[in-house]
């Protein structure tokens, strides 16, 4: 099945190398469109079997906050350290 991709009107050339080193150069526009400067991060999300698209993962610690949800139950570190072991040795 052939799949379309849209085409940014303001993006001369949307295709680029990968380098030996696996690493692609992302276009001054996208970068701006999506905020990134140097050092940020980014993601990447299939959106459908071998489609992907490219997401700023470039959020500060206070957008964060509340993702992870707290456990109903708390445990202790031995609790945890046994139950890692059983995990580790296939239990």
């Amino acid at each position: 099945m052939a799949q379309t991709h849209t085409q940014s009107p303001g993006l001369k050339n949307p295709q680029r190398k990968i380098t030996s080193k696996g690493q692609v150069t992302i276009p001054i526009e996208i970068r701006a469109a999506l905020g990134l400067k140097q050092g940020d991060c980014v993601g990447f999300v299939e959106i459908e079997k071998g489609a992907f698209a490219i997401v700023a993962a470039n959020l500060c610690v206070q957008q964060l906050k509340g993702l992870v949800k707290k456990p109903q139950k708390t445990i202790s570190i031995e609790e945890m350290s046994t139950a890692i072991a059983a995990r580790g040795a296939g239990l």
